[in-house]
């Protein structure tokens, strides 16, 4: 089992959704938040003065896959968010040693 933690931009999230489920991937948490990377912020104009916005709007999705479905899921991810742009986003992808269903007690695959 492997946790998947993709920061994409927030328009993304539908596509993102309706790709995982075609795969039969249906669990994700959905965080809104700011980051920065390569595009180091953005700027703006307010009343005609530019601002510098050292954050930019991400969502951080949290999908608990099973192993075999890791490489789908991450293809199905990156092919919806990816539009050739800088801040597209990123995916860290790590190992789960345990996961709990807390309503059936259910672990691990059966869990998911």
């Amino acid at each position: 089992m492997h946790m998947i933690e993709a920061v994409v931009k927030p328009y993304a999230i539908d596509k993102i959704k309706a790709k995982l489920s075609e795969l039969g991937i249906f669990g994700c948490t959905a965080i809104e938040c700011k980051g920065f990377g390569k595009q180091k912020g953005h700027t703006e104009r307010y009343r005609g003065a530019r601002i510098d916005v050292g954050f930019v709007p991400k969502v951080l999705l949290k999908i608990a896959v099973k192993s075999e479905d890791m490489d789908k899921a991450i293809d199905a991810i990156t092919s919806s968010a990816r539009t050739g742009s800088v801040g597209d986003g990123k995916l860290f992808v790590y190992s789960l040693t345990k996961v709990v269903r807390v309503r059936t007690g259910e672990e691990d695959n059966d869990a998911l």
